[in-house]
Formats: structure tokens, C-alpha cells, sequence
């Protein structure tokens, strides 16, 4: 059983639709954030493709999608809600398991914002969904590891090779950082900077390089070659 809700006005309030197969997982989730100040879901999706029909719809602040849906996979509707005019202000946050992380880098090129394995505590999963929803990138720090080391041993697929164009040296040095997931408070202090000065740098990184948000600059950062493996996945 699915359902969805008619779209309201403006209001602080995060905006949750919720794409599970499982309804009692489902369920669980719709309780969880039903009952957290400033939270709220708008929909329930039980397959891929009604996820992307509802997220168009709708047009939620935060589509929590799990990637093994019915019909369609939590990656292409991803892609789909990301690629439509109408979810331009969409953000996807993904629920991943161990044995899936092999689908991450695809789900962040398909404009995923953030991921967390399903073995996340509650309060996780509640912050988890501000950090999305205020624009910010989430990537939980064992599927980081694991994506950074995977990705550049290439042993899935030759990455495309990103031109950073007229990024500048200190911008490259605050993706580099990015790329390796530091928060801004970290690269501030990393770089000697104000956390001020690292957001305006973040904010032209994202301009210049196209990027829908901070998770894609963590592609932008693989790719340009700027993130070394860790030396304990040599």
C-alpha cells in the first residue's frame, strides 16, 4: 500500500517523501519522522517509478530512497527525479547496505545528495535528513572509505577525467579537501581560514564546476584526480 499528500504552502517544515518497498519498514520510518519537531513526510512511494511520479509532483524537500525498489531501481528513479526541471530542488537521500556500496559513485552521479546504511540509529537518520535538506552532502564515513578506494582503483570503470577549468589554487585545495570529506569547520581549520571564507569557496567551486551540491563535488574531486587512495586499501 502506497499514498501521497497535496502539496502545501511554504513552511519551515522539511518536507520527507518516503520510497520503501518494505511497508513495514516503511511504516517505521513515517512514524520516526512524523513525530520529529520541524519533519514531516508528504508521501510514501512502494516502488521506483512511483517515487518519481510523486517526487514530481510534490516536489519534497528530501526523497529518502532505498535502492532495491520494485520496477526500478533506487538509482534510476534518482536519476530521473535529479534530471527533471521539477526536481531541481529535490534531494535524494539514499539508504545503502554493506553489500551495496558498489552502486554509490552511480547513485552520485545520478544526483544523489547523501547515503547512510541501514544500520544508522534514528537520530542519525533524523540528522542525516537536515543535512540533505539544508543543501549540504552526507556521505556515511564507511561508505566514504570504501567509494574513495574503489573508485580510484578503477576496478569497476574508467572514470572521466574532469577539467577544473579556471578553479583556482586555493579552491583546488578546498576540493581536494571535500573530496576527502572534511566538513567546513575542518578544511577551515586544515586551511587556516575562516568558515566564512571556505563557504564562499565552496559556493564558487559549485558554480564553476556545475555542481548540484557538495556531494557532487566529491565526484568533481575523484575525478580531477585529487583524492589519493587510503593507504590501508593500497
Amino acid at each position: 500500500m502506497t499514498g501521497d499528500a497535496v502539496p502545501h504552502e511554504s513552511s519551515p517544515t522539511i518536507r520527507v517523501l518516503l520510497a520503501e518497498d518494505q511497508v513495514l519498514v516503511r511504516d517505521s520510518l513515517k512514524v520516526l519522522i512524523d513525530t520529529t519537531p520541524g519533519l514531516a513526510t508528504v508521501g510514501e512511494a512502494g516502488t521506483g517509478a512511483e517515487a518519481v511520479r510523486l517526487a514530481r509532483r510534490l516536489r519534497p524537500d528530501v526523497v529518502l530512497m532505498d535502492i532495491r525498489m520494485p520496477d526500478m531501481d533506487g538509482i534510476e528513479a534518482t536519476s530521473r527525479i535529479c534530471a527533471h526541471p521539477d526536481g531541481a530542488d529535490v534531494r535524494v537521500l539514499v539508504l545503502t547496505t554493506f553489500d551495496l556500496d558498489e552502486y554509490v559513485y552511480g547513485a552520485l552521479r545520478a544526483g544523489a545528495s547523501g547515503f547512510l546504511v541501514k544500520n544508522a540509529t534514528a537520530e542519525e537518520l533524523l540528522a542525516a535528513i537536515r543535512v540533505v535538506a539544508a543543501g549540504e552532502a552526507l556521505l556515511a564515513p564507511s561508505v566514504t572509505r570504501r567509494l574513495i578506494a574503489d573508485f580510484l582503483r578503477g576496478s569497476r570503470s574508467t572514470p572521466a577525467v574532469r577539467d577544473l577549468g579556471n578553479t583556482t589554487q586555493r579552491e583546488r585545495e578546498v576540493l581536494t579537501l571535500i573530496g576527502s570529506g572534511l566538513s567546513n569547520t575542518e578544511i577551515a581549520e586544515h586551511l587556516h581560514l575562516t568558515v566564512g571564507t571556505v563557504k564562499t569557496h565552496v559556493g564558487r567551486l559549485l558554480s564553476k564546476l556545475h555542481a548540484r551540491d557538495r556531494a557532487h563535488l566529491v565526484i568533481a574531486a575523484y575525478e580531477a584526480g585529487l583524492v589519493t587512495v587510503p593507504d590501508d586499501h593500497q
